[in-house]
């Protein structure tokens, strides 16, 4: 898997499409830069916001392999199954809170929140948490600007905000991944590749195999990786983009892991017991 394909060989375009953020782009480093190649195969990349990608996948198998929130994949089940690598997990930390001034869990409750959109694991979580409140989709990047201009009291951070909030002078709420971890014992999954079911088992694991090669690859060379993933680094230097990608690209993501499998299960059950999801989920994974 780190020869190109040779002239003869008819080559195979696979459409991958994922979020520009520094986990993205470092765990997809190798791909993108052809440190990993798969001979048949060329491999496409499209960056847009997870939302976005939430939506088209919703609306049609557009790409071979998408990024999505799991809050989305039932949505989107009957057309795509789950890879085993590639998914963004929450270890005791998420999805996060953030307000103006100190308040309580309650006291949110009761405030209009700005979320990242609707289809995101956020937000699934969120109402998981919090039934019923109210709340107001905002793109993920200005929520924290608008909540320090005063349009919104609370706000529901993801991606580089998790570790930006606070010198902007925000207090922390609740951290979605903590709650979850003390209720269920269980990871918090945020986010994973899903992958077109028609394209087949023999593409599925070729597929597969590339991008856990991938991540291999740039756990393995870490700092080339993190140079590339520098420029989707919104707001972090160096040592905070490290973090961020250490966050959410590690061993787990080359596999759930038992425990992370059964904490997709559990989200999306919870999620269609408590009548967020309309549809059962069929957590279902290739390879």
């Amino acid at each position: 898997m780190t020869t190109s394909a040779s002239s003869a060989t008819p080559v195979r375009e696979i459409s991958i499409a994922h979020s520009p953020d520094s986990d993205d782009a470092f765990m997809f480093y190798a791909l993108a830069t052809d440190k990993v190649t798969v001979p048949g195969l060329k491999f496409t990349h499209t960056l847009c916001d997870i939302e976005t990608l939430n939506q088209r996948a919703m609306r049609e198998a557009f790409y071979d392999v998408t990024a999505v929130s799991f809050h989305a994949y039932p949505y989107l089940q009957e057309k795509y199954a789950l890879m085993p690598c590639g998914g963004s997990v929450g270890e005791g930390y998420g999805p996060m809170i953030v307000a103006r001034r100190p308040m309580t869990l309650e006291q949110a409750a009761s405030t209009r929140i700005a979320i990242p959109g609707a289809l995101t694991t956020a937000n699934l979580a969120l109402r998981i948490i919090l039934p019923g409140v109210e709340t107001e989709i905002v793109p993920f990047d200005q929520i924290i600007p608008q909540v320090l201009a005063g349009r919104f009291e609370a706000g529901l951070i993801i991606h580089e905000g998790q570790l930006t909030y606070a010198r902007d002078g925000l207090h922390l709420v609740l951290d979605a991944g903590q709650w979850w971890r003390e209720q269920m014992g269980l990871p918090l999954p945020l986010g994973g590749n899903a992958i077109r079911r028609d394209l087949g088992p023999d593409l599925h694991k070729k597929i597969n195999d590339a991008l856990r090669a991938s991540i291999r690859y740039a756990l393995d060379h870490r700092e080339d990786a993190l140079h590339h993933a520098m420029q989707f680094a919104r707001d972090l230097d160096t040592r905070d983009a490290n973090r961020f990608v250490g966050m959410y690209v590690n061993e787990r993501t080359l596999d759930y892991g038992e425990d992370g499998r059964a904490a997709i299960r559990r989200l999306l059950e919870l999620g269609h017991e408590r009548g967020i999801l309309p549809h059962a989920p069929r957590v279902d994974f290739v390879g």
